[in-house]
């Protein structure tokens, strides 16, 4: 079976590259190597074999000239919300119409598609209404809702997520209009090794990462008390689902997933510090800001109830996996890293 990962090179592209090799399925990469870290990553990629078409996914003509292929992950994406509001031509030409020129592409090779969204399709409001008090968060935050498949997303959600939930759109419409088969994965905060934090992407790997090196770090929003939650799900959590849905996709097909870490491993700003200052040995000084984003949320906990019943799938790797993990890619790969952290 030959496989396309798009967004190859990027932290989530380049492990499912490496995992589903590992599986013997024929794997090629699509990246433009525009983001800091693809190149690092690219050069696990060719160590294993797998070759990467250096190509734009906005470029129609490029895409519909590849190879054809039995399946397309759809990885590639502009994923920072803040980066949607001042770049909104890179946003909509990477997320959206790079989408639309694999669906077409899809609908010539007669194959399938995994894509790789986001749970920042739902709208900020709702999610903020979750949390009493949420302009200054004080305490423990109680998880009470799980969001799934069925939470509003009728309200803003973003450029970036509007962006995300237009290709769901497409896709759906290439189902209907030319029966492309589809999976929908919407992910919240994934992490592990092979990520190059962020202040708004990846913020596990950027706060393990700020700890071992002595640098500044600071509690936005909510009061400034580090008190905001997210489910955070393992990067091989996520391998071992794509690698079920590959399996299953003849009989298990045009679906819509919530897909985290809920309960196994959701965690405030606050508990994952006292974890950085355990694995690492540093204690920071971690400033308080009380204000942040438009686009910022209070509280995130996936209910992956449905995703459970189609595949019998659950997160394995809990908090402390996931750090420990981080950690040690980190570690062992400190003196390369510096260039692009």
């Amino acid at each position: 079976m030959k496989i396309l990962i798009t967004g190859g090179c990027g932290f989530v592209g380049a492990n499912l590259c490496l995992y589903l090799k590992k599986k013997k399925f024929q794997i090629n990469s699509l990246d433009n190597l525009s983001r800091k870290g693809s190149k690092f990553n690219l050069n696990l990629l060719k160590k294993a074999g797998i070759k990467n078409y250096k190509v734009d996914i906005s470029n129609s003509y490029k895409i519909s000239k590849l190879p054809k292929y039995d399946i397309i992950i759809d990885c590639c994406a502009e994923a920072s919300v803040e980066v949607s509001k001042k770049d909104i031509d890179r946003v909509i030409n990477t997320n959206l119409i790079g989408t639309v020129n694999i669906l077409k592409k899809i609908k010539k090779d007669n194959g399938k598609l995994i894509f790789i969204s986001s749970s920042r399709v739902y709208s900020i409001e709702k999610l903020n209404s979750l949390v009493k008090n949420n302009k200054n968060i004080k305490s423990k935050i109680k998880i009470k809702k799980k969001i799934n498949e069925n939470f509003n997303k009728s309200e803003p959600k973003s450029i970036y997520g509007l962006s995300k939930y237009a290709s769901e759109m497409f896709i759906e419409e290439f189902s209907y209009a030319f029966g492309v088969k589809y999976i929908i994965n919407r992910c919240g905060v994934i992490s592990g090794p092979l990520q190059f934090g962020k202040q708004d992407q990846g913020f596990v790997s950027l706060w393990i990462w700020r700890h071992m090196n002595n640098k500044k770090l600071s509690y936005i929003g909510y009061g400034g008390n580090g008190y905001q939650v997210r489910d955070v799900l393992h990067i091989s959590d996520l391998g071992d689902l794509v690698y079920m849905q590959i399996k299953k996709f003849n009989i298990k097909f045009n679906n819509i997933f919530t897909v985290g870490g809920s309960n196994t491993s959701c965690i405030s700003l606050k508990e994952l510090t006292k974890k950085c200052e355990l694995i690492t040995s540093n204690k920071l000084k971690i400033k308080k800001q009380s204000k942040t984003s438009i686009y910022d949320i209070p509280y995130f906990v996936t209910d992956n109830t449905n995703i459970t019943k189609a595949y019998n799938w659950k997160p394995k790797r809990n908090m402390d996996k996931i750090i420990f993990d981080t950690h040690n890619w980190l570690l062992k790969n400190k003196k390369q890293l510096k260039k692009y952290l």
